[in-house]
């Protein structure tokens, strides 16, 4: 029997384990592949998360900026609130004025804003009996008669002369509010040009005619109270009349503005006002001194009613003088004073719708000051040493007539009058030379071609006149124009 061979069985198990080889071999490479292609896309996993939080961080970014814009937003809504909350409400439809919103700089929200005036230009020609009045000098701006010059005969004024001028023109600027809870507040200040009565001391007429600026009024009122400079509580300057000179008829008329306090409450007015004493010599007749020594300040209370008729009011008014002579050591004497009071009576009464009475009447002891421009003094200061009231009177009447609605007529007449005791120590022959009375007489027509615009002429006759019987006189006529605004 033939034995098997080997061979076969080793051929067959070589070729079965190349062939079980190959598989093992493919696997491999497969394998290869797979780990490639996974470790591609985890590259790509990660470039995508990146790429996720950068976007996320520009997110928040885009959020915070957005916060931050809405918060600036909210921030400039307040601001815009607080800025609207102080506007004025809007203007209702209809024509509207110039300025459209309140003008609100420096001033509590609300208030109101208004101004004023006039331009006016006088011409006067003047012509007085005894010399010239002082060129520059008050008197020859306006009719003032303690500037009516008085001399011993044969005195003679000379030629007439004219003054042109402007500087009467005036403004005012007003500031009025109302509070929510109802409280009325006003400002109010108003200055011309007179310079202070003296051309002099501000400029002169040779090349530029300045004139310095004056303070006329300023006040504050609060309700009720006023405190500030402004007409005082004793004038009733609703009575005054329709001149074409700055007043008119001076001598009879209480006029005066200065520093006070005031209270008014329905017909009545009580005011506290700054006191001021002018002093005559007995000896001499001349002004001796204008004092402000006073302690005690003027005292005032009025009592006004109205109605369709016209106005009426009455006015007292309580005053305290006292005098300090200084000494050459600089010392000064034991004061000397005195106390004065007055009355005065004044309104308008309408007759028809064409025609007016206006009137005042004034009488009291220390009343100069306050009458005719200090035509007069206060008091007078007696060889002794003792310093006495003097007693003085005045008043004028003013008829207003309309012709028509474009021109209007007015006739005056003044007086005022003083006291003047010559039983006082120290009286002698140089005593005769003070003022014991003046008066004037005056008439004019106006003439307003449009509203706001006056065209006036005016005549004027005034006379002074002494204690010792020398008078001079003064014939003036004055033309003007006058716009208001």
């Amino acid at each position: 029997m033939k034995r098997p061979s080997l061979r076969t069985p080793l051929a067959l198990a070589i070729t079965l384990a190349l062939t079980a080889a190959n598989p093992a071999l493919a696997a491999t490479k497969k394998e290869k592949e797979l780990e490639a292609r996974v470790a591609q896309l985890e590259a790509q996993v990660k470039a995508l998360v990146n790429a996720q939080q950068q976007q996320q961080a520009q997110l928040d970014t885009t959020k915070a900026e957005a916060a931050d814009a809405h918060a600036q937003v909210a921030d400039t809504k307040t601001e815009l609130d607080k800025i609207k909350a102080t506007q004025p409400a809007p203007l209702p439809a209809g024509k509207q004025p110039i300025q459209a919103t309140a003008i609100n700089t420096g001033a509590n929200p609300g208030t109101t804003f208004s101004y004023g005036g006039f331009v006016k230009l006088d011409a006067m020609a003047t012509k007085t009996s005894d010399g010239k009045i002082d060129d520059g000098s008050a008197g020859r701006i306006f009719y003032l008669p303690s500037q009516i010059p008085v001399s011993a005969p044969p005195a003679n004024g000379g030629n007439a002369y004219t003054d042109i001028s402007a500087q009467l023109s005036r403004f005012w600027l007003s500031a009025d509010t109302v509070t929510q809870r109802g409280d009325k507040l006003k400002g109010y200040v108003e200055m011309d040009f007179y310079g202070g009565g003296s051309n002099a001391l501000n400029g002169n007429e040779t090349s530029t005619n300045t004139y310095g600026v004056t303070l006329r009024q300023a006040y504050v009122q609060w309700n009720n109270w006023l405190a500030g400079q402004t007409w005082s509580n004793f004038q009733d300057v609703a009575a005054l009349p329709d001149a074409v000179d700055f007043v008119g008829p001076t001598d009879g008329t209480i006029f005066v503005r200065q520093a006070q306090i005031r209270y008014a409450k329905g017909n009545w007015s009580f005011s506290a006002e700054n006191p001021q004493t002018t002093i005559g010599s007995v000896a001499t007749g001349a002004r001796l001194a204008n004092s402000g020594a006073n302690v005690m300040p003027d005292l005032t209370a009025r009592y006004t009613t109205k109605g369709n008729w016209g106005h009426f009011s009455v006015a007292l008014l309580a005053r305290q003088f006292e005098y300090q002579n200084k000494l050459a050591n600089g010392s000064y004497q034991s004061a000397k004073t005195a106390t004065g009071g007055a009355v005065s009576v004044a309104g308008n009464f309408n007759i028809g719708k064409n025609d007016d009475l206006r009137y005042m009447v004034n009488a009291g002891s220390g009343i100069s000051r306050y009458m005719a421009f200090g035509l007069g003094s206060d008091t007078v200061l007696d060889a002794n040493g003792g310093l006495h009231a003097l007693d003085g009177y005045g008043g004028f009447v003013s008829w207003r007539h309309a012709f028509s609605p474009k021109l209007r007529g007015n006739l005056m007449y003044s007086m005022a009058m003083f006291d003047n005791d010559r039983s006082l120590p120290g009286w002698g022959i140089n005593s005769w030379g003070v003022t014991e009375r003046a008066r004037s007489i005056h008439a004019n027509l106006i003439y307003s071609p449009i509203p706001k615009l006056d065209l006036g002429a005016e005549i004027t006759y005034g006379k002074r006149d002494l204690e010792d019987n020398r008078s001079g006189d003064l014939k003036r006529v004055q033309a003007t124009v006058k716009y208001s605004f």
